[in-house]
C-alpha cells in the first residue's frame, strides 16, 4: 500500500488538490529564502487545476496573481519560466494585472538571458491595455525581426493576440512582418550565444509572420493576392517560403481568393497545382485538397491532384492513408466519376488495421462502384460490419442508403443486407439509420415495399427501441391499406397491443383504425372493430381515447375523410405570421380570420420541417457525417415559410406599409439586377398584398471612395401591367461598403384582376467623393443614375404553393371556374423540362410526386395553389406527350375558385 501511495504522489495525482489548499499553501511565495523546488511544484498545481476546469474567484486570482510576482526577483530560470506561464493564465481573471508591466519589461532587454525574452514577450501581451501599445511599439517591432527563432515566434503570436484591441498600431508592423517571412537569416539562428543549423523549427517564424501579415491586409482582397504572388513565386516555384506549415497556409489563402474573385482563378489556380510537386507530403496533400474542394473544377483539372492522393493510398503511414481517402471520399460526392479512376487502391484497404480508413474506402466505394461491382462489395462489407463500432457502422448504412436510390435493380441484395445487420446488436443510432434507409426504399423503389414492409414486422416483433417501434407502426398504418394483402399485417400491429408499452399500443391502436377506415373489404372492417373494441378495456387512457375516437371515424365517413383520409395540415410558420399580423390589426378583429388564406402542407412536409428544426434529419443522398464524429459544415437552407416570416417581420417595421395588410406572397430568392462584381449591387424582392404590390430594392455600394444620398430606383411599367405608383421611401445615406433597402409601392387599379408585365429600373443617387484625410463626405456631389437589368411581375408572383388532395378537391371545384387550352411547346426537350418550367412559372404545388415523370413520352402533371386578393384555391392538371423533334405537346385544364385565378393560370402560359 505504501508503495502504491508513492506512485500515486509521483505521478500527475499529486497535482490535483482542493483550490483552497492551493491558495493556502500560496504562503511559501513569502518565505525567505525563497525555495524554487516548492514555488515550482505549487505553480504547478494552480497551472493545473485551470487546466482541468477549476474556477479561482477576482480576489482569489488577485492574491495569487501578486503574490507570484514577488517570484521575480530569483534568479533560478526554470522558475521563472513557470513564473511567467502562471501570469498568462490568471491575467484574464485578476485584477490590476497592469502593475506588473514594469518587472516584465525588464526581462525584455536585448541585454539579458535570450531564455526569458520570448516567455516576457508572451506574458506582456496579457496584461497590457491598447493604450499602452503605442510606447512599446519599438519593443515589439525589433523582437519581431530577431535573429533568435523563440524571440521572433514570441512577437508575432503574442501581435496576433493584441490585433482586437490595437487594430490599427498593429497595421504598422507590416513591413517587420514581411521582413521576417523573407529574411533569408532564418536559415541559421542563435540560442543562448550559439549557433545551430536550422530546420523546420527554425523556419517556423515564416508560418507566424504570414499568419500576422494576412490578418492586417485581409480587409484589401488586392493585396492579399499580390502577397501570396510575390511569396508563392511563379506557380508555386522560387518562391521565398521554406517552411510547410507557412506554404500550406499560402494554399489555403489562395484557394479563398480564387473563391471570392473569379479574375485571379486561373492564376490561383495554376500556383496551387505547381505545389503538387512539393517534395513535402503535408503541402501535396493540401495542394490536392484544395483543388478538390474547388467550385465548378473540370475532370481534367481534377487529374492530377487524384493522381497525387492516389499515391497516399499506398503510404505507410496511417495518417496520410487517412487524409488522402477523406479527401476523396468528399470528392466521390461531386465527381463520382474522377474518383472511380483509384477503386482497385481503395478496395484494398478495405481490410485496413485502420478502422476509420477502412470505413471511408467502403463508402467511396459504395459511391463510386457501377452496378456491376454492388455484389462483390456487399459481401465484403457483410464480414466487415461485425468489426467495427456503431459509429462507423452509421456510416456505412447511409451510404448504401444512397446506393439503394442509385441502383434500384439491386434492391434485393440491398435489403438482404439492411435486414440482417438490423438484427445484429447495436444502438438506437444505428437501428434509426437502417430503418430510415429501408423506408427510403419504400418510398422511392415500389418493387421493394412488399418485402421492406415484411422485414419491419419481424423487425418490431423483437425491438427494444419505443421511437422506432412508434415509427414503423405509423408506417404500416400508411402503406399496409394499399398493399394487395393488407391482412397479413393486422397481426403483427394487434401483437403490439397485446405485448408492448403503453407509447407502443396507442401508435398501434391509430395504425389498425387506418386498415378500417381506407381498406374496402368488409371482412377485414368487421375484425378491426373486433379488436378495437378489445381495446376499450385497455389500463391506459391514451389507448382507450384513442380505440374509442377511432370507432367513431370507422362509422362517420365525413369525419374520416378530415380527420384520417386528409394529408394536409397549415404551414405552421405562415400561419403564426397571419395570425400575429391579425391580431395586431384592430379593425380586422371585426371580421373571423380567413384561414383559407393560410396555405397547406403535406403532413410528410411537416414532419421534415420538425425534424429539421431539431437537426435530427439524415441527408439521404451523402454521409450523414465524417468518420471520428467530424460533422458536415454545409449551412441549412431555410424553407419557403421560414423566408416568408422574415418578410412579413421586417416589412412590419415600416409605418407606410401598415395599411396594407398581411403580405400574401414575397420572393423566396432575391432576383440579381445586376453583376456581383458591379459598383452598385442590386437585387429586388417582390412582395404581393391583397390590393398593392411592394418592390424592395436591396442596394450594396462597393465603391470605397464614394458616398451615397436619396438613392432610390426609378420604375417604368410596361404598357400591360395594370398599376400606379403610390410612393418611393429612399435610402437617406448609403457609405462606403454599406447596404440599404428602396421600397416601390404601387396600387392594383383592379384587385380582381392580377396585373403582370415587366418593369423598367434605373437607381438613382447623390455621389459624394469621400475626403480621404478625414474620411468624411464632400458637401457637394452631383446627381447620378445606374442601369439596372429589367424586373418581371408574373402569375408566379400570385401564386402560394398549396398541398391538397388533388381528386377530392378536383372533384369539388367541378362548378367552378373552369379554362382548358393546348400549347404546342416545341423548345422544350423533354418532359422533366416542362414540369421544371411550368412549376417556375406557375408556382404551384406538384402532387403525389408528379414533377417527376415516369414515363418518356407521356404524363400528367397535377398542381395546386392560393392566389392573392381572394382568388382562392386554383388547381392545374397538365396532361403531356413528348416526340423526338416535335417537343412538348400539352393540355392545361385549370379549375379555380374565381374566374380571375383560372385566367392568370393559361395567360401565364399563353
Amino acid at each position: 500500500m505504501s508503495g502504491y501511495k508513492k506512485d500515486e504522489e509521483s505521478g500527475v495525482g499529486s497535482f490535483f488538490q482542493d483550490k483552497t489548499t492551493v491558495i493556502q499553501e500560496a504562503r511559501v511565495f513569502n518565505e525567505t529564502p525563497i525555495s524554487p523546488r516548492k514555488c515550482r511544484i505549487l505553480l504547478t498545481k494552480i497551472v493545473y487545476l485551470l487546466y482541468v476546469g477549476e474556477t479561482f474567484g477576482t480576489q482569489e486570482a488577485t492574491t495569487l496573481f501578486f503574490g507570484v510576482t514577488k517570484l521575480f526577483q530569483h534568479k533560478d530560470s526554470a522558475l521563472r519560466q513557470m513564473v511567467y506561464l502562471v501570469i498568462k493564465e490568471l491575467s484574464g481573471i485578476a485584477e490590476d494585472v497592469i502593475m506588473v508591466t514594469s518587472s516584465i519589461m525588464k526581462d525584455m532587454q536585448p541585454n539579458l538571458e535570450v531564455i526569458y525574452r520570448p516567455n516576457a514577450i508572451r506574458a506582456l501581451c496579457r496584461v497590457i491595455d491598447g493604450s499602452m501599445i503605442v510606447g512599446l511599439e519599438r519593443f515589439f517591432k525589433a523582437a519581431i525581426v530577431d535573429r533568435n527563432v523563440s524571440i521572433a515566434s514570441a512577437a508575432l503570436v503574442s501581435s496576433y493576440h493584441l490585433q482586437p484591441i490595437a487594430r490599427d498600431v498593429i497595421k504598422r508592423w507590416a513591413n517587420e512582418a514581411s521582413e521576417a517571412v523573407q529574411n533569408k537569416s532564418s536559415s541559421f539562428a542563435t540560442y543562448g550565444g550559439q549557433g545551430y543549423a536550422a530546420g523546420p523549427t527554425s523556419s517556423i517564424i515564416q508560418y507566424h509572420a504570414l499568419g500576422l501579415l494576412y490578418l492586417i491586409r485581409q480587409g484589401d482582397r488586392m493585396a492579399v493576392t499580390k502577397m501570396i504572388q510575390q511569396l508563392a513565386g511563379v506557380k508555386g516555384s522560387g518562391g521565398t517560403l521554406r517552411n510547410p506549415y507557412a506554404i500550406c497556409m499560402v494554399i489555403r489563402y489562395a484557394a479563398k481568393v480564387m473563391e471570392e474573385d473569379p479574375n485571379v482563378q486561373r492564376a490561383m489556380y495554376e500556383l496551387i497545382d505547381g505545389y503538387l510537386k512539393h517534395k513535402s507530403d503535408m503541402v501535396n496533400l493540401e495542394a490536392a485538397r484544395a483543388i478538390c474542394e474547388m467550385k465548378n473544377v473540370s475532370a481534367a483539372e481534377l487529374h492530377r491532384p487524384i493522381s497525387v492522393l492516389q499515391l497516399f493510398l499506398s503510404s505507410p503511414k496511417a495518417a496520410l492513408k487517412f487524409s488522402a481517402i477523406r479527401t476523396l471520399a468528399k470528392l466521390a460526392q461531386t465527381h463520382p466519376s474522377a474518383v472511380a479512376a483509384v477503386n482497385l487502391d481503395m478496395e484494398k484497404l478495405i481490410n485496413d488495421d485502420n478502422r476509420s480508413v477502412a470505413t471511408f474506402a467502403i463508402t467511396t466505394l459504395l459511391k463510386t462502384g457501377n452496378e456491376a461491382s454492388v455484389d462483390r462489395l456487399m459481401k465484403q462489407i457483410s464480414a466487415f460490419m461485425s468489426e467495427i463500432s456503431d459509429e462507423f457502422k452509421v456510416i456505412v448504412v447511409n451510404a448504401i442508403r444512397a446506393l439503394c436510390l442509385k441502383f434500384p435493380a439491386k434492391q434485393s441484395v440491398m435489403l438482404t443486407f439492411l435486414s440482417g445487420v438490423l438484427r445484429d446488436e447495436g444502438g438506437y443510432d444505428f437501428k434509426r439509420a437502417v430503418v430510415e434507409a429501408i423506408f427510403d426504399m419504400i418510398k422511392f423503389i415500389a418493387d421493394s415495399k412488399e418485402a421492406a414492409l415484411a422485414q419491419l414486422c419481424e423487425f418490431i416483433e423483437d425491438c427494444e427501441f419505443t421511437k422506432l417501434s412508434v415509427r414503423i407502426l405509423h408506417l404500416l398504418g400508411v402503406e399496409g391499406p394499399k398493399s394487395p394483402q393488407p391482412s397479413k399485417y393486422i397481426r403483427y400491429i394487434y401483437n403490439r397491443v397485446i405485448l408492448e408499452n403503453a407509447i407502443v399500443r396507442a401508435a398501434a391502436v391509430s395504425s389498425l383504425a387506418k386498415f378500417g377506415i381506407n381498406v374496402a373489404d368488409n371482412a377485414v372492417k368487421r375484425s378491426i372493430k373486433v379488436l378495437l373494441t378489445r381495446c376499450l378495456d385497455d389500463v391506459d387512457d391514451e389507448v382507450r381515447d384513442r380505440a374509442a375516437f377511432n370507432l367513431k371515424l370507422m362509422q362517420d365517413e365525413p369525419l374520416a375523410n378530415t380527420f384520417v383520409r386528409d394529408d394536409s395540415t397549415f404551414s405552421l410558420d405562415t400561419l403564426e405570421a397571419r395570425l400575429t399580423s391579425y391580431m395586431a390589426d384592430s379593425s380586422a378583429l371585426e371580421q373571423p380570420f380567413d384561414f383559407t388564406a393560410v396555405p397547406k402542407i403535406s403532413k410528410e412536409q411537416a414532419l421534415e420541417a420538425a425534424r429539421h428544426s431539431r437537426k435530427d434529419a439524415i441527408d439521404s443522398v451523402a454521409m450523414a457525417s465524417e468518420a471520428s464524429g467530424v460533422a458536415s459544415t454545409s449551412a441549412a437552407v431555410p424553407s419557403a415559410s421560414e423566408t416568408q416570416s422574415a418578410y412579413e417581420k421586417q416589412l412590419t417595421e415600416v409605418p407606410e406599409f401598415a395599411s396594407y395588410g398581411p403580405v400574401f406572397k414575397s420572393t423566396r430568392k432575391p432576383v440579381e439586377l445586376t453583376e456581383r462584381e458591379t459598383e452598385y449591387v442590386v437585387s429586388a424582392v417582390k412582395h404581393v398584398f391583397a390590393e398593392h404590390v411592394v418592390f424592395q430594392f436591396n442596394v450594396r455600394n462597393t465603391v470605397d471612395a464614394v458616398h451615397l444620398e436619396n438613392v432610390v430606383v426609378v420604375m417604368q411599367p410596361s404598357e400591360e401591367a395594370d398599376l400606379t405608383e403610390d410612393f418611393i421611401i429612399p435610402v437617406a445615406s448609403l457609405g462606403p461598403n454599406s447596404d440599404g433597402v428602396v421600397y416601390v409601392s404601387f396600387t392594383r387599379n383592379n384587385p380582381s384582376t392580377y396585373a403582370t408585365g415587366s418593369f423598367g429600373n434605373t437607381l438613382r443617387f447623390l455621389s459624394k467623393e469621400i475626403d480621404p484625410d478625414t474620411g468624411e463626405p464632400e458637401e457637394d456631389g452631383y446627381d447620378d443614375e445606374y442601369s439596372l437589368e429589367e424586373l418581371d411581375l408574373g402569375a408566379a408572383d400570385y401564386i402560394v404553393p398549396s398541398y391538397a388532395a388533388f381528386a377530392t378537391e378536383w372533384d369539388r371545384l367541378r362548378s367552378g371556374a373552369t379554362a382548358q387550352e393546348t400549347f404546342a411547346l416545341t423548345a422544350l426537350d423533354s418532359l422533366k423540362t416542362a414540369c421544371d418550367s411550368l412549376i417556375e412559372i406557375l408556382g404551384m404545388e406538384a402532387l403525389g410526386g408528379t414533377e417527376a415523370p415516369t414515363s418518356p413520352t407521356v404524363h400528367t402533371l397535377n398542381m395546386s395553389g392560393l392566389v392573392a386578393g381572394g382568388g382562392g384555391k386554383v388547381l392545374a392538371r397538365a396532361r403531356m406527350t413528348f416526340q423526338t423533334g416535335k417537343g412538348v405537346t400539352m393540355e392545361l385544364t385549370v379549375r379555380a375558385e374565381e374566374e380571375g385565378a383560372a385566367q392568370l393560370v393559361i395567360n401565364a402560359i399563353a
